[in-house]
């Protein structure tokens, strides 16, 4: 499953990238988070609960950031667990440019999942995971900046 959106968010480039990279503004913006731990500069840890059409699973699982291309671009792996509701893997690069109203943040995220919600539909999940990434944009938008559409 492949996600793209964008989001203008008036903060200038550096602010965006620096919140991207703050596991407290993190953690407030992720839909059900209920823990995120920065191991490293580079490896997170966090714990989300999801609903899922009718499966609610808590996810434990892992973030590796690679900030080759920062503050410009960067791109992220994960994968979570969510016991007998399955699984979903998957990662997503993020670019950052500067725009007039503040900074246009891009990206493009392609998911994997697997077990139960797996069998939920296609359609069910990528209404799901798209709502749940423009809540989180929403949420990091009004906590950085005044978000501008997307």
């Amino acid at each position: 499953m492949e996600l793209s959106d964008e989001i203008v968010i008036s903060a200038p480039k550096e602010e965006v990238y620096r919140a991207l990279n703050d596991p407290e503004i993190l953690r407030e913006c992720i839909p059900g988070c209920e823990e995120l731990v920065q191991n490293s500069p580079t490896e997170l840890e966090a714990k989300v609960v999801l609903k899922i059409g009718p499966i609610k699973a808590k996810f434990a699982g892992t973030v590796t950031l690679d900030p080759t291309g920062a503050p410009d671009a960067f791109s992220l792996m994960g994968e979570g667990k969510g016991g007998a509701a399955g699984f979903a893997k998957g990662g997503a690069t993020v670019t950052l440019a500067e725009v007039e109203d503040g900074t246009l943040l891009h990206y493009d995220a392609d998911a994997e999942i697997g077990g139960k919600i797996a069998q939920l539909g296609s359609r069910l999940i990528r209404s799901t995971a798209a709502k749940l990434s423009g809540k989180f944009f929403e949420s990091f938008a009004a906590q950085v900046g005044e978000s501008k559409g997307g």
